[in-house]
């Protein structure tokens, strides 16, 4: 039987068969900007720093905008920092123009923590996908997902920004992973909920169903649909 990962939420933990994400499996998380996306790559982090396992982030922006940012949710990294591959403020530097260097550097870094669990975050595929064909993108992170799924103890939680990319590239890079998040915002009257649907995921049954999710000074809170 698989071991399962902690999300870091446990209401988000219970929807996912009680414990998780599945190990050795890239999950997508889409969704528009700002509708709480980087939020669920924080506390997937955090969770794993306090369990004792490698946390890799592999981000396009400067790693103290990652630092701001997180503390807004109540985490503060610099207590215990993953190690970042970023624009500015990393351990490595992130540098969309050479996929084969940026796929060298992260395999590299995972080969040194080989014999512990992994937990990588890759929020930077919309960011690839501006710079380079999808075509590119789409090969670079398929090959990197075979290769680290197949060596390592690994769970990759990556973020696709909704509505910036044609669908017919959004569904070819969901077609690479092993689960599909989806946040969205829904209108109703004058009022809008945020709405989170797990669309995919490896071992577990079709989700047809959202649920609501919001954020309070415990975190984030993950509970059943109810129509207003």
């Amino acid at each position: 039987m698989s071991r399962l990962v902690s999300t870091g939420i446990p209401s988000l933990d219970k929807i996912l068969s009680g414990e998780g994400y599945p190990e050795r499996t890239a999950i997508l998380v889409v969704g528009a900007p700002g509708v709480g996306k980087e939020a669920l790559n924080y506390w997937f982090i955090q969770s794993g720093l306090t369990q004792g396992d490698f946390c890799q982030y592999i981000t396009r922006l400067p790693v103290r905008e990652i630092l701001t940012d997180a503390k807004g949710f109540g985490i503060d990294f610099q207590k215990i920092i993953p190690f970042f591959v970023a624009a500015d403020g990393g351990q490595l530097k992130y540098d969309h123009r050479d996929l084969v260097a940026l796929s060298v550097s992260i395999k590299g870094v995972l080969k040194q923590y080989a014999n512990r669990r992994i937990r990588v975050v890759f929020d930077a595929v919309s960011s690839l996908l501006m710079q380079n064909s999808s075509e590119t993108v789409y090969n670079f992170l398929n090959q990197l997902f075979l290769e680290i799924k197949n060596e390592y103890d690994v769970v990759v939680l990556a973020t696709l920004e909704d509505g910036m990319h044609p669908p017919h590239v959004i569904t070819a890079m969901q077609q690479l992973f092993d689960g599909i998040v989806e946040l969205k915002m829904y209108e109703e009257g004058l009022s809008v909920f945020p709405l989170l649907r797990v669309s995919k995921m490896r071992g577990m049954r079709p989700q047809a169903g959202y649920f609501n999710f919001s954020f309070t000074p415990r975190g984030m809170e993950v509970s059943p649909y109810v129509r207003h």
